[in-house]
């Protein structure tokens, strides 16, 4: 079931639409087996297009959102966050205030640039975290994974699922539950769905919370046929 609402009791498959403060304060301590997630970089963004990302230009949502992604995530469980490398100061202090340790460093190669200042940006970059204590995969995935370019149709900053998937793999246990608490037009809940895995996307905004609950009602749809 897909939907936009700002209640449910199974937490599981379903888009919300609202604030992801409030949405994760109403799920159960420990709840979440991976989180994988597109912040805003914090760097006031306006894409070629025009187009911005909501609280880009605002860091009043930082720790309050990974404060509550920490107490949702299971114990020795992974997340993994994109950031901006300008703000990592931010980022590292949120991520390490809610209490998650950083294991990793993934970067997404791209096959053009994204930009042109002192360098050009071919790359986006995560950091793998944990809740805890966790296992050594058994075959860790590389550290540098291929991101093709999505086209940013459904989202200014629109990642494409063929980059997200590996991380589902690696870092989800099969049956488990991946939310994205800032899912945008919904990539890394596609890469889940495509997967096998149970999901949950939060989205502030309401037209691309309408975007990723289209995006994975018809992408079951194709499943399921």
């Amino acid at each position: 079931m897909t939907g936009n609402t700002n209640t449910t009791t199974n937490f599981r498959n379903l888009i919300l639409h609202g604030d992801n403060v409030a949405l994760m304060q109403a799920m159960p301590h420990g709840s979440v087996d991976f989180i994988l997630t597109d912040p805003p970089y914090l760097v006031n963004y306006r894409g070629r297009d025009g187009r911005t990302v909501r609280n880009d230009d605002s860091t009043a949502w930082l720790h309050p959102a990974f404060n509550q992604t920490h107490r949702v995530l299971k114990g020795g469980s992974f997340a993994v966050s994109f950031y901006a490398w300008n703000r990592i100061d931010l980022f590292m202090a949120a991520w390490k205030m809610a209490g998650f340790r950083p294991v990793g460093h993934i970067i997404f190669r791209k096959s053009y640039a994204s930009s042109a200042h002192f360098v050009r940006y071919t790359h986006e970059a995560a950091y793998l975290l944990v809740k805890g204590d966790a296992k050594l995969p058994r075959q860790p995935i590389p550290d540098v994974i291929d991101m093709p370019y999505s086209g940013n149709r459904m989202h200014p900053t629109q990642k494409p699922v063929a980059a997200l998937l590996p991380l589902v793999h690696a870092f989800c246990p099969a049956g488990g539950l991946v939310l994205d608490p800032f899912c945008g037009s919904g990539s890394s809940l596609v890469a889940a769905q495509h997967l096998g895995r149970d999901w949950l996307g939060m989205e502030l905004d309401k037209t691309h919370a309408a975007t990723a609950s289209r995006r994975l009602a018809y992408w079951g749809e194709r499943q399921a046929a």
